[in-house]
């Protein structure tokens, strides 16, 4: 006997697209069990202000599929109960800040404007009517009012150009006492792993990491070695085990 033999569908993303892209992605518990899911929009822009479809939305649930009763939206007609934060295009990281327990998101603008949020209850991130962004035909996004709409969460930290941001993870083992209380997050277009470095919750600093491998980097984990681990997204994917130089 082969495959998987025992498995539960927990959470389906409805209306089904069949766009090709802008998944999400990301599974994160949080502190208490909750798991929080990372859906994309599925390249259908205002799916992610639609508070009927799963589409750009960060979803909160248990880890059975069943809808805890103090998510923001639970009760509400016309809306799903699973949403706990929408308007987002395509989040393709996610981590819990192990100090605050708070969760952070990063995702992909569109030709500009990639960002991370720090996801709260019940609050909309914007998209597709606010962002950094124009579309890749150097077109405005239509349904765009500017970078900052009233009664949306601005983004944390933004990238005018977009590197392509994929993975989020935060860093607090003692291995390396120079990487303490910073973010690492990868790249796919720019082909690197970004550090950034904060005071509070403030970006103050940011490296580029890892460039000579001139490799898509679809996500970063800290190992419980203290180093961190690296995934490519390539043909021949690799997984790097990444430290500080003794020097």
């Amino acid at each position: 006997m082969s495959g998987l033999q025992d498995f539960k569908v927990i959470l389906r993303q409805e209306p089904k697209l069949s766009t090709g892209n802008h998944f999400g992605s990301r599974l994160v518990f949080d502190r208490d069990g909750y798991l929080f899911v990372t859906l994309g929009e599925n390249n259908d822009r205002p799916t992610a202000q639609d508070l009927d479809k799963l589409q750009g939305k960060i979803v909160r649930i248990f880890p059975d599929g069943r809808v805890p009763e103090d998510n923001p939206f639970v009760g509400q007609q016309g809306v799903r109960p699973e949403i706990w934060s929408y308007g987002q295009r395509n989040p393709q990281g996610a981590a819990l800040n192990p100090w605050s327990g708070t969760l952070w998101e990063n995702e992909h603008g569109p030709r500009g404007g990639d960002e991370i949020n720090i996801i709260e209850r019940g609050k909309n991130y914007g998209w597709p009517l606010a962002t950094h962004g124009i579309n890749y035909s150097l077109t405005p996004i239509p349904e765009a009012k500017g970078k900052t709409v009233e009664g949306t969460v601005p983004p944390h930290h933004v990238w005018e150009k977009s590197p392509g941001i994929s993975g989020m993870a935060f860093y607090d083992a003692d291995r390396f006492q120079a990487w303490q209380h910073n973010v690492f997050i990868g790249a796919l277009a720019s082909k690197e792993l970004i550090r950034l470095q904060f005071d509070g919750d403030k970006v103050i600093h940011e490296e580029r990491l890892l460039g000579d491998l001139k490799a898509r980097i679809r996500d970063v984990r800290q190992g419980p070695d203290g180093f961190l681990y690296v995934l490519t997204d390539e043909d021949n994917g690799v997984l790097y085990r990444v430290g500080l130089n003794a020097g």
